[in-house]
């Protein structure tokens, strides 16, 4: 048998940061090179740098920062365990040896923004609190990813699943086949029509009903919602009844083309050609609910391109803060989905699950939180015309 052993090439990615360290005399805070610097470096994926980074983070070495790099840290480890992409033929070298046991797969399409951030803390600190560990895939938004996420954890031994479902009209049927096969697993931030099963998701019709109610009051009456979504989803169609029900309830007639939908904004640089810019400059409507925080930044944006003043001229009201993970520095006005508690409670339940069984008189756990509106800076009374 040959004993040579030899070492895995995310490995020695981590002993050169660290060397790098110690060498260079780097102090906290420092930036480290970048993903693209080391990819060149040592000729490898971006997958493998990936997980060389986040082994890492684990053991407290570096920060990684959303959109901003990796840093010399001074805080303890991390507590995520492996984040990979839905791949199961690599990057799972250092995944691969780990104890199996005890073990919570995450399926969501990214963790790059705020909302999913405070999701994966808030499922992160139940599992640190239960003596469970976690394994988080990237769906990217790809329904055959997202498949490829369910094999790969299955496979690697893991207790049970939390699934941030991808947006498709039509959903995953390998979830219809665990729910089935009695295989333990919890829906986050939407459920599937007729299909029981344990989910937790905050209440989309209350949300735009809370964010209609409160643009009423300023004066504004030419209310308009917008999602960027390619496809009406269960979470879309609910958030948009909720604005349709919140005008009906006051004796407002519902103008269809207030109703934005099914539309993509890539980029600014070619904004003033874009149906959505030329719908704000026209004042079609003085207040704007977004499905998203992505979108709100875009409107922000698209308005001062225009001229417009946000909240003097146009006021946005958005699902998800999309300017701070610090509450008090937020600047949007937005509705809060409180995605920690979400994430906390939905990795509680599969905890249960997994140490009861799954209930045998398919009683389903079904939660929905009540969303808040939280009042900031781009909201303020109708603009005299």
């Amino acid at each position: 048998m040959n004993s040579t052993v030899r070492t895995p090439l995310y490995q020695k990615i981590q002993d050169y940061i660290r060397e790098l360290i110690a060498t260079e005399g780097l102090k906290a805070g420092d930036r480290i090179p970048t993903e693209k610097d080391l990819m060149k470096l040592f000729n490898v994926s971006k997958i493998t740098v990936v997980n060389a980074m986040v082994g890492l983070a684990n053991d407290g070495i570096i920060s990684r920062v959303p959109g901003k790099g990796s840093f010399v840290s001074n805080d303890g480890p991390v507590e995520v365990d492996e984040i990979v992409p839905a791949t199961p033929t690599v990057g799972l070298e250092r995944a691969a040896t780990q104890n199996k046991t005890r073990m919570i797969g995450l399926v969501m399409p990214s963790i790059y923004d705020y909302f999913a951030i405070r999701l994966v803390e808030g499922v992160q600190r139940a599992l640190r609190e239960k003596g469970y560990r976690s394994m988080i895939l990237l769906s990217e938004g790809d329904v055959d990813k997202e498949k490829e996420a369910f094999k790969t954890l299955k496979e690697f031994g893991t207790d049970g699943l939390l699934v941030f479902p991808v947006d498709e009209e039509n959903y995953n049927e390998e979830i219809l086949n665990m729910k089935f096969n009695g295989y333990p697993f919890v829906l986050i931030d939407r459920f599937l029509p007729g299909v029981e099963t344990n989910y937790i998701a905050a209440d989309g019709r209350l949300g735009t009903s809370l964010a209609v109610e409160y643009m009423w009051e300023l004066g504004h009456r030419e209310i308009a919602i917008c999602s960027d979504s390619p496809l009406q989803t269960v979470t879309v169609q609910e958030r948009i009844e909720g604005y349709m029900d919140a005008l009906k309830n006051k004796g407002a007639l519902i103008n269809p083309a207030h109703i934005i939908t099914d539309f993509n904004v890539s980029s600014l640089e070619d904004a003033e050609k874009h149906p959505l810019y030329r719908y704000i400059r026209n004042r079609m409507a003085t207040a704007y609910i977004t499905l998203n925080g992505r979108l709100a930044v875009r409107i922000y944006q698209m308005a001062r391109q225009a001229g417009l003043r946000v909240p003097e001229d146009l006021s946005i009201i958005s699902f998800d803060d999309p300017t701070s993970i610090v509450d008090e520095f937020s600047l949007f006005t937005h509705i809060n989905q409180f995605e920690h508690d979400m994430g906390y409670r939905a990795a509680s339940t599969l905890i249960n699950i997994i140490e009861n069984g799954v209930d045998p008189n398919n009683r389903y756990s079904k939660t929905l939180l009540n969303p808040e509106l939280v009042i900031r800076q781009t909201t303020g009374p109708r603009p005299v015309q």
